[in-house]
């Protein structure tokens, strides 16, 4: 699943039909994108839902926060047994209150190398990051 954030420093908040029409346009993607790479599960892009809200829904999955000053990297990962839950920030990062947040509901910070990368870029790479490392790309 994806699940966009609200975080203290979203840059833009869009509101009812704006926001309908995004979230259809990036399932379009989502649907595109596994079916050039033959993938038969499609992850559901779910409703926008508040960074604390997501943070403290229930999940056995490992959990990890992309943070630059992280102490875990991709390849000192502990192995997922329920899959992997990953929150990224926003252009700017997660505030400090924001990573105290995550820390207070147990995940785990880790880095993908010494590049602070944007979001839309780190998203991509942490992904296959961890798809090479764990997943089905070798």
């Amino acid at each position: 699943m994806i699940t966009p954030l609200w975080s203290s420093r979203c840059g833009v908040k869009l509101q009812g039909d704006r926001l309908d029409k995004k979230l259809e346009q990036w399932q379009k993607i989502a649907i595109s994108a596994c079916e050039q790479c033959g993938r038969n599960s499609v992850p559901l892009v779910r409703p926008v839902m508040s960074l604390e809200n997501w943070l403290a829904e229930p999940t056995n999955e490992l959990k990890l926060t992309l943070h630059p000053r992280a102490a875990y990297s991709v390849g000192t990962l502990p192995a997922p047994i329920n899959g992997v839950r990953l929150v990224i920030g926003p252009e700017g990062g997660l505030s400090d209150d924001e990573i105290a947040l995550t820390e207070q509901y147990h995940f785990q910070e880790m880095l993908l190398g010494p590049r602070v990368l944007r979001t839309e870029t780190a998203a991509l790479t942490a992904i296959t990051a961890l798809q090479c490392r764990f997943g089905d790309l070798s």
